[in-house]
């Protein structure tokens, strides 16, 4: 019976596309996190920081 937690072997071209496949992934999560900041303080307007304490 095989060894059900025996790690996988991946061969250097699907490391690769691999590491491609994760940094297209995270740069799209980064622009992503950006957009919806901006968005939100487009939307709170420039006198957000203007405020009394």
């Amino acid at each position: 019976m095989a060894d059900p937690k025996a790690p996988l072997r991946l061969t250097s071209e699907e490391q690769k596309r691999r590491r491609k496949r994760s940094l297209a992934l995270a740069l799209t999560l980064g622009v992503l996190v950006l957009l919806f900041y901006v968005v939100t303080i487009a939307k709170l307007g420039p006198d957000v920081l203007q405020r009394p304490m």
